[in-house]
């Protein structure tokens, strides 16, 4: 076995994953610790990286083992190493996010998790370690993602409306869009397809039904665009 000259850095992976209610509010999944340090206190999910792992092979498992969600695409965010973030030694995080539709995930705590639930962005309680930095940190990230990259695949059901679509923007920018101008800038976009349905069982006028043009919404993903409104 090789002896290194220098003490070396435990290393750590979090994953941050957003999703979207039927409320269309914006929401993190987190865990409750269940042991020490901060026992008992919400957590962003993650844990230690094996000898045999890659970072996201490590993310992936320790995602699922806290919280029960699989099967997601994972964006590397950051790497957080400052002196003292985690009171047990020194230790280096890589940080992942994710953007999913909660729906369709079942969640279970397990491993060190005691519970595992959806927080909305507006009301995050104080999070071990430094993780509310992290989180605002992601956050920063996902605003300034959707004025480059196509966000809503991965949030909204296969079949959504133009206004839940600005509402996921709005709710993700913090801010209110003008009506006209969203919808003139993403029908020119060409990225959606009209489904020629409508919703049921509200009641407003029921509104046409859109799905993303899943070859075209990759392509933008790959070749970026300027959302500014």
């Amino acid at each position: 076995m090789y002896n290194y000259e220098y003490p070396r850095p435990a290393l750590t992976v979090d994953c941050i994953v957003f999703g979207l209610d039927a409320q269309q509010e914006l929401k993190v999944m987190l865990i409750q610790r269940d042991i020490p340090p901060f026992e008992g206190q919400w957590a962003i999910p993650g844990g230690f990286v094996r000898m045999e792992e890659t970072l996201e092979e490590a993310a992936l498992r320790e995602l699922q083992e806290e919280t029960g969600i699989h099967h997601i695409f994972l964006e590397q965010l950051y790497t957080f190493g400052c002196l003292g973030r985690d009171p047990r030694d020194r230790t280096v995080t890589v940080a992942y996010f994710a953007l999913i539709n909660l729906v369709e995930q079942k969640i279970q705590a397990s491993t060190d998790a005691r519970a595992a639930e959806w927080f909305s962005i507006s009301n995050i309680p104080q999070l071990a370690f430094d993780h509310n930095q992290i989180l605002q940190i992601a956050i920063a990230r996902l605003r300034s993602k959707i004025r480059y990259e196509p966000i809503g695949f991965e949030l909204l059901p296969q079949n959504f409306s133009l206004s839940q679509l600005q509402r996921l923007y709005e709710t993700v920018l913090d801010r209110p869009l003008d009506k006209r101008n969203f919808r003139k800038k993403i029908l020119g976009m060409d990225l959606l397809i009209d489904t020629g349905k409508v919703e049921h069982n509200v009641a407003h006028r029921a509104a046409k039904l859109y799905q993303f043009d899943e070859n075209k919404y990759l392509q933008l993903k790959q070749k970026g665009f300027n959302f500014e409104i």
